[in-house]
Order: C-alpha cells, then structure tokens, then sequence
C-alpha cells in the first residue's frame, strides 16, 4: 500500500477514535527513515480545550488503540515503529486555526528567499491574513508573503 494511503487510512481510523475527546489530529507521517519505516502519529487539542497542551497518558491511550487496530487491519505489510506524540514546544504553524490560537506568541519564520535582506525572522505573531503572515520584529509589523515562508514555527523563550 502506498505511503499516501496508509497516513489517510490511519487518520481516518484516528478520526474515529478521538472523535468526541479533546484531541485533534495535527499531522501524520509514515516514512521510510535509514532502513526502518517508522509511522509517527502527532495529536495536538483543539483551541478552547481545558488543557492547552496533550497529556502522556493522551499518547499512551491512543498509541494501545492504533497498535492494535494496525494489528486487527494488517493495514501496513513491513515492520515499522510507531511513534505518537505532540507537536512539541516549538510546534510548526501548519493550520489555518494555528495562526489563530497562537496570536500573540512569538515565533521564528524561515523564508525560501531572503526579504528585506534576510531570510530568518523572529517576532511576535500577529495574524495570517490576505496571503500574508504578519508579526511584530522589534515594535514593527513586517508582512511575510506565505508562499514564501518555507517553515514558521512557535519560538521557545527561556
């Protein structure tokens, strides 16, 4: 089965599972790593979850699901590791709804080429509006066109 086919029917048998909890599906990746495969399965909470962030025990539960579900289906034909977890501290700004509950936080954003004469940015965010991403660099607002952003992730300040 292709690579494309197992990440959909996975999410789909995620979709299921957690439908009704306060879990969403931030992304899921099966790929080819050296010589293993490895299925990684990231849950993030949806905005306006009591938690901001998904528990241990959250990955613990839905880990024993999928392994013996993926067991019962036989859905994937080669070994492979599964890999559940959160999208982490420094999660990467994917969904629409990130720029949304992230307003207000800082993030660093990577650029496929450089603007203004650099192509690494750190700032606050403000909001993704209008094809464009805007943040605050040093108390100025710098519209980042988001086609050009190559990666914007949460910044983690100490």
């Amino acid at each position: 089965m292709a690579r494309e086919d197992i990440q959909t029917k996975v999410t789909a048998l995620l979709e299921e599972y957690i439908e009704g909890r306060e879990l969403e599906i931030y992304k899921v990746i099966y790929k080819k790593e050296g010589p293993e495969w490895v299925l990684r399965v990231f849950l993030d909470k949806p905005m306006g979850a009591e938690n901001e962030y998904v528990s241990i025990d959250e990955c613990e539960e839905v880990t024993r699901y999928l392994s013996d579900k993926l067991d019962e289906l036989d859905l994937i034909d080669r070994s492979y590791n599964l890999e559940v977890s959160s999208p982490g501290l420094d999660r990467e700004l994917i969904r629409e709804s990130d720029y949304i509950r992230f307003a207000g936080r800082p993030v660093e954003v990577r650029t496929y080429q450089q603007i203004e004469g650099s192509k690494y940015f750190e700032g606050e965010l403000i909001a993704r509006e209008d094809g464009n991403v805007i943040i605050d660099v040093s108390g100025r607002r710098l519209e980042i066109p988001a086609d050009k952003i190559s990666k914007i992730n949460l910044a983690i300040v100490f």
